[in-house]
């Protein structure tokens, strides 16, 4: 791109690609730098090329380019170190990495990598062409959350490369049946404590695991399995470490003001600069690594001006609450993204009830497409801590979140945040002695998978360790070697499984059309039925969970349709760790009305447990071939027949009456 339409572009906050021009470029004439520094009163290129030398290689400001340096540097090699030494307003001098820069070296060292993305051999074409296809079908999304420096290590606790991971994790999500796989921030950052959440090198995947094209090479291998590649991404703050952003020509040139509660930097989201850095940032992972999704980190710190402030109350022009440049960013974010990645997943973590996250810029929302359900994360794991003979005086816990399911796109979350910091793992948070804890688990997941949203864990989870995650170290895989753990990973398998068959558990998640209540009001026994339905009626689901370890031999729930059903999945399966309580495998709908619907069966029911129903439609007589007669007994199986349909037709009629009584969200991208 020509370099006037490139700062004009830049300035405007719309250049899309702004790490094509700047940065560090390889050409036929050596290698381009172009840093933006307009306050700064010289700058040079340093490195290994010229022993550190700022008088080596001085860069020129460019004229009316609104403080671009630049300078071509010839014969330098892939792999060369560099910086920039900067001049700043004030006089002072420092050196920073280069805040385009793609690759860095490995901490504790600071210095940016000369290094060029070209040259590897995507093998994912099929992928992106399907990809692109069904980019506006639902899909069934079971996020697996990582972070690559602890899901395993080498035996020496040194952690595993890109390519290491394409060789053992890949696998290990295919046969977990995980459908996508979120892995925490891999853009350069200083500190492993901040778990990559504190950012110096946002267009660097981080050297800790290797070179870029083996995150290539792991996203290409996570497409040729099937899975779909998520990235967290953090684009509210970054770190006061020398070396990056902060105060990178002497001033505030990246920065507004510092995060009172974190110590960082809160980026400015008045300049245009800022939102071409940034916007140009999500898209360039998308166009250069091929990903699927971002999730946006700390969305609730971005929009409200008073996030983190005890002292005075902040206001926008309007008197409000909310940052109008952050509302602004997010918006013109997701716009940008979701017009050249339509497939994409664009999700955001967002604590509050800030209305229309999720919902499309042209009707007054943030744009995003998914949003964390932190309500229900919080309202779910209290309720599971509870004594389960207790549970019937916090039964809305449960049934709270149906009240505003569908008034954003959710993820339902069980993340990394809810298993440290002394909060305790997840099986750990469960009520009861050592065997209980892994019964009220299986039911945690079942409640969660056949909830309404889409699903997240965090890693190790799925086998259950009693321990809180440790940044430092690999999860404890030596847990599987006891029954407990080994089971429980087996039923999340079986579970990932299931959900992923099942269309009705995430075909229509976002509406009442998916989603109906048979029973919400049982706090008596703490049981819970519902039905989940999918473009199909063969595909509906019945489902009832029973929160206490009380069993049930007769009994009744309503059902819709006069079918068989037959029993799909089991929570209390002996496989799993579960009782092995008897349950019928086929219940018979009898034309008796049960919970305003029109049939209804009779169970059995096994302690802390949930049981998955599905029908079968009845085998129908076989039609008469003899000519028609008006003979009495014609005339009274007329009748019969008539009347059958009147009654269905008006519990049709009466069920659709309630559909259309609950609220309806607004349709959402």
């Amino acid at each position: 791109m020509k370099p006037k339409i490139a700062y004009h572009l830049f300035h405007e906050g719309t250049y899309l690609k702004s790490y094509e021009f700047f940065g560090a470029h390889f050409t036929d004439k050596g290698v381009v730098f172009r840093l933006w520094a307009p306050h700064a009163q010289a700058v040079s290129v340093v490195g290994n090329f010229n022993d550190w030398n700022p008088d080596s290689h001085p860069m020129l400001l460019q004229k009316d380019s609104g403080g671009v340096w630049e300078c071509t540097i010839p014969d330098l090699n892939k792999g060369e170190l560099y910086k920039y030494c900067i001049t700043q307003c004030h006089g002072e001098t420092v050196y920073k990495s280069d805040p385009y820069g793609i690759y860095s070296e490995v901490k504790p060292k600071t210095a940016s990598v000369l290094w060029d993305l070209e040259g590897y051999s995507w093998k994912d074409k099929k992928w992106l062409e399907q990809r692109k296809k069904n980019a506006s079908k639902p899909k069934p999304v079971n996020i697996y959350e990582v972070h690559l420096g602890s899901w395993r290590t080498h035996e020496d606790g040194t952690v595993l490369s890109y390519y290491d991971l394409a060789d053992t994790l890949v696998p290990y999500l295919k046969d977990m049946h995980y459908t996508h796989v979120e892995l925490m921030p891999i853009m350069e950052h200083p500190f492993d404590g901040s778990w990559g959440y504190q950012l110096t090198g946002y267009f660097a995947a981080t050297s800790r695991y290797g070179e870029p094209q083996g995150l290539m090479h792991f996203v290409d291998a996570c497409h040729q399995a099937g899975i779909s590649v998520i990235l967290d991404w953090v684009p509210g703050h970054f770190c006061k470490d020398a070396h990056g952003l902060y105060k990178l020509d002497g001033t505030n040139l990246y920065e507004a003001t510092e995060h009172p509660h974190w110590g960082t930097m809160e980026f400015d989201f008045a300049k245009p600069e800022v939102l071409t850095f940034l916007i140009s940032n999500a898209y360039f992972w998308f166009d250069q690594y091929h990903i699927d999704g971002l999730r946006i980190d700390g969305v609730a710190s971005m929009i409200y001006l008073n996030y983190g402030y005890d002292d005075e109350y902040r206001k926008n022009k309007f008197g409000g609450n909310d940052s109008l440049e952050a509302v602004d960013f997010l918006r013109k974010l997701n716009t940008a993204i979701l017009k050249h990645f339509p497939f994409a997943i664009m999700a955001a973590e967002e604590s509050t009830a800030y209305p229309k996250v999720s919902w499309p810029v042209d009707d007054g929302g943030l744009g995003f497409n998914l949003k964390w359900d932190m309500g229900w994360m919080h309202d779910t794991l209290s309720y599971m801590e509870t004594d389960p003979y207790c549970r019937n005086q916090f039964h809305s816990k449960l049934t709270f979140s149906m009240a505003y399911a569908f008034s954003e796109n959710f993820i339902l979350p069980l993340s990394h945040d809810e298993v440290v910091h002394g909060k305790k793992s997840i099986i750990d948070k469960m009520f009861g002695p050592y065997e209980m804890k892994f019964d009220q688990l299986r039911l945690l997941y079942a409640y969660m998978y056949f909830h309404s949203g889409k699903k997240l864990t965090f890693m190790g989870n799925e086998f259950a360790p009693f321990t809180e995650w440790r940044y430092y170290e690999s999860l404890e895989w030596f847990m599987l070697d006891y029954d407990k753990h080994r089971q429980t990973k087996d039923f999340i398998q079986d579970l990932n499984k299931f959900y992923t068959r099942e269309n009705a558990l995430w075909e229509k998640d976002h509406g009442w059309d998916g989603f109906e209540w048979i029973d919400a009001d049982n706090n008596g026994q703490s049981i819970l039925v519902f039905r989940r339905m999918g473009k199909h009626p063969e595909d509906d689901l019945i489902i009832l969970i029973n929160f206490c370890p009380l069993t049930y031999t007769n009994f009744q729930i309503g059902v819709p349709a006069e079918k068989t059903y037959r029993l799909v999945f089991n929570t209390d399966d002996p496989k799993y760790g579960g009782s092995g309580f008897t349950v019928k495998k086929t219940a018979k709908a009898q034309d008796t009305p049960c919970h305003n619907q029109p049939y209804s069966v009779t169970l059995s029911v096994p302690p802390s447990a949930a049981i998955v129903l599905k029908g079968v439609a009845t085998k129908t007589k076989k039609k008469a071939t003899a000519k028609k007669t008006k003979t009495a007994s014609s005339s009274k199986a007329a009748g019969a027949a008539e009347k059958a349909v009147s009654v269905k037709k008006s519990a049709k009629s009466q069920t659709a009456k309630d559909t259309a009584s609950k609220p309806v969200a607004k349709t959402k991208k």
